[in-house]
């Protein structure tokens, strides 16, 4: 009797500093222990030692009071501590690989990416480059005494979920791997690390308030944008993503992927594979495809594709990000080959994006990748496009909204994957 009151205790402390750390993380601004208290339904006895708990653990910290203008003393916000807790997010893709190193306060800590074509690198080579670049990381870390929770890594390609806890990756075509035992590698074993497709990790990305502090701006509506605001470069414009919203998130890289976000939620599907809208076929006589069909959404809206297709570049060299600026700039100054190239993805992104809005009863698109680099004026032509092909189109107002961190969001959704462990079992963690 006295072993199960035990284990109760500790799981119901475990929900609530749970609960207190997601209602912390998904705030716009720090928060009081009574503010807390009334927003988790907690009493002030329960919230006062949970907040003990992570002071003592450096999760949280103290800031300045506020000066209340009434009678009684002035509230203490409570804010994520930078500098502590961290996250490793990793990824291997066709045109490199790299690391960022994230803290549970929102801030990059340390990060490092090396251009380099990856077409044709054995796995063994692929991860082993990426162990020797992360073992300096991880004792720096130690060295500063940073506390690493975990792991994520983020790949181009399908990843099933083993029975024994293990993962392995099915097939990633443009990388020409398959059926690899993710664990047999050292830096996944070291570091705990799990794997996921690179496009639920970059949608992960885009929850505010998934793992680390809510920033101030994420996305951008570019259908209700001022023309003032699409000319400027310099001005952040106000979050329009919530932590409960749904939305389908397409990542625009070498290949193009999805992933569908249901109240806050990522939607894996029954074997962890939803989300494949780079494989649907728009066009079922149309190139082949590096998977083995034809017409996917990939072989006109992906990178390698619309680089090849503008004239700039063909082949393995193709995948190089440095031809993006290169495209975007052929675009804006009407070259023939490249405004075709993109009017044709336009019109196959529209296809296949209009279709999983029918299915899925979703009226926000997020558009992530190097589509994002061309600007808010591709994704409202794009929005423009899908609208005729949406069923319900009178019933909803549907949002094209740019991602507005153009620099590998599924490196930094890793990082939060591997971050979220604190918050989900925060007493596998905490000194209690």
């Amino acid at each position: 009797m006295p072993r199960s009151r035990s284990i109760n205790q500790d799981d119901l402390r475990n929900h609530n500093l749970s609960v207190v750390l997601t209602t912390l993380l998904q705030s716009v601004s720090p928060m009081s222990r009574a503010q807390l208290a009334k927003s988790t339904g907690l009493t002030k006895a329960t919230m006062s030692l949970l907040s003990d708990i992570l002071l003592t653990n450096e999760v949280v910290e103290e800031l300045d009071p506020q000066q209340k203008t009434g009678n009684g003393r002035p509230s203490t916000p409570l804010a994520f501590r930078p500098g502590c807790w961290v996250g490793i997010g990793m990824q291997i893709n066709t045109d490199g690989y790299g690391y960022t190193v994230t803290d549970i306060a929102g801030e990059t800590v340390m990060e490092e990416w090396i251009d380099k074509s990856m077409t044709g690198t054995t796995p063994d080579d692929a991860f082993a480059a990426l162990d020797e670049l992360l073992r300096p990381v991880e004792a720096t870390l130690k060295r500063r005494n940073y506390r690493i929770v975990g792991a994520g890594l983020a790949l181009p390609g399908l990843i099933a979920e083993l029975e024994d806890g293990d993962q392995r990756l099915l097939m990633a075509p443009n990388l020409g791997w398959e059926n690899l035992d993710l664990h047999r590698f050292e830096v996944m074993r070291r570091l705990e690390a799990v794997s996921d497709n690179e496009a639920n990790l970059a949608a992960i990305a885009q929850i505010p308030g998934y793992a680390s502090c809510r920033p101030t701006a994420q996305v951008k509506d570019v259908a209700e944008m001022t023309h003032a605001d699409r000319s400027s470069t310099e001005s952040r414009p106000d979050e329009t993503l919530s932590p409960e919203d749904s939305f389908l998130y397409i990542s625009t890289d070498v290949g193009v992927g999805g992933a569908f976000v249901r109240a806050g939620s990522l939607v894996r599907g029954d074997h962890g594979f939803a989300g494949e809208i780079g494989h649907v076929s728009v066009d079922m006589n149309g190139p082949e495809c590096r998977c083995g069909r034809r017409g996917c959404l990939e072989m006109y809206a992906g990178r390698r594709e619309l680089v090849r297709n503008a004239g700039i570049a063909d082949g393995d060299e193709a995948v190089q990000g440095r031809y993006v600026k290169e495209l975007h700039d052929r675009w804006r100054a009407d070259d023939d080959r490249a405004v075709y190239a993109i009017d044709q993805a336009l019109s196959a992104m529209a296809s296949a994006a209009s279709s999983a809005i029918n299915m899925l009863d979703v009226d926000t698109i997020v558009l992530g990748g190097f589509w994002s680099v061309f600007g808010d004026d591709l994704a409202a032509r794009l929005r423009e496009r899908v609208i005729p092909w949406v069923l319900a189109r009178h019933a909803f107002n549907l949002r094209v909204l740019s991602c507005s961190s153009l620099e590998r969001p599924a490196l930094r959704g890793a990082a939060a994957f591997g971050l979220r462990r604190l918050i989900e079992r925060p007493m596998d963690y905490l000194d209690i």
